[in-house]
């Protein structure tokens, strides 16, 4: 947080000759993490999480799970694209960066057919987000690990609520009471709830009792986000054979996928270096699965959402 205009005021009038900075999410989605070299000084050691697996914290596996879109959610997503790509390229608007994204959004609001471009990116964002295919490999997951302590992750509030809904998992978002908050917590510290479902508000700032699997169902593009959450599973077990496992389910031939390989270190820049680097990593770790209807899972006529799908701004920028 201390690149932020709010917070970088704290380094700027501190009169302290030596300065030592200590994070675990040093990078952001801004780019300002290079404002830590002024205001603290130049990076002198890191450890990723692989580093320090065994030691400080426990062994983890990191299994990617691709799900294919139902024929109906294809052609729509399909359609929902094709839209929102058209009026890009007629606009001259190259999403990628924030400033791309801010151009979208300022363009949106001018004209009908920016509005409706807008639509169409936030309705393929919903269902790539959202497909049914992922709650079917959730009953899955859920099944094959039970009665162990998982925490479930969503990207958004409707997704969240309609997992609490069908499949009966106490959720926390901004909107949990703290009271309600702190209760769930302790339930589900002493074992009598076995899973806690969340969005953001679990990401930090909060002590979330011991979990060894971690299910991120969908999520931001933002590395700083994904180091958080497998973070909350990273916690080494009593005995110190512990070894966590963070399922990552991601719907194939969407921009979902772009959205995953962002968060794993993946940019324009060190792109090929990277994906050579990550692809190394998870050799014998990748799912692909095309999910049979064996569970009768309910369509979706509209969002389950108790709240609003949020501000035009909140959206990721490269989705």
């Amino acid at each position: 947080h201390l690149p932020t205009d709010f917070y970088k005021v704290i380094a700027e009038y501190a009169i302290a000759p030596y300065r030592l900075g200590l994070t675990a999410t040093p990078d952001r989605s801004d780019g300002r993490h290079w404002d830590l070299n002024g205001l603290i000084g130049p990076e002198v050691y890191r450890k990723s999480p692989d580093q320090l697996a065994g030691l400080a914290l426990a062994d983890h596996k990191v299994i990617q799970i691709k799900v294919k879109l139902s024929q109906k959610e294809r052609d729509r997503y399909n359609s929902c694209m094709a839209l929102r790509n058209d009026f890009l390229r007629t606009s001259n608007i190259h999403l990628g960066s924030i400033k791309g994204w801010q151009q979208f959004v300022i363009a949106s609001a001018r004209s009908q057919s920016g509005r409706r471009a807008m639509l169409a990116h936030r309705e393929a964002k919903e269902i790539a987000l959202g497909t049914d295919g992922k709650l079917r490999i959730l009953l899955d997951l859920l099944a094959q690990h039970y009665p162990e302590k998982m925490l479930i992750f969503t990207n958004g509030n409707a997704t969240l609520y309609r997992i609490s809904q069908e499949l009966l998992i106490p959720a926390i978002t901004h909107q949990t009471p703290v009271k309600e908050r702190h209760d769930i917590l302790k339930r589900f510290r002493e074992g009598e709830y076995r899973c806690l479902a969340a969005s953001h508000v679990l990401n930090e700032g909060v002590d979330v009792p011991d979990a060894r699997v971690a299910i991120i169902l969908s999520g931001t593009g933002s590395s700083r986000e994904y180091i958080q959450r497998l973070g909350r599973v990273l916690r080494k077990g009593k005995d110190g054979e512990k070894v966590a496992l963070l399922y990552e389910v991601v719907a194939e031939d969407t921009s979902e996928e772009r959205t995953s390989w962002r968060r794993h270190g993946g940019g324009s820049k060190n792109e090929p270096r990277r994906r050579k680097q990550l692809e190394g990593a998870k050799t014998g770790k990748q799912l692909e699965l095309l999910p049979e209807p064996g569970y009768q899972v309910k369509p979706r006529s509209s969002p389950r959402a108790a709240e609003s799908k949020g501000k035009w701004g909140d959206e990721d920028d490269e989705f």
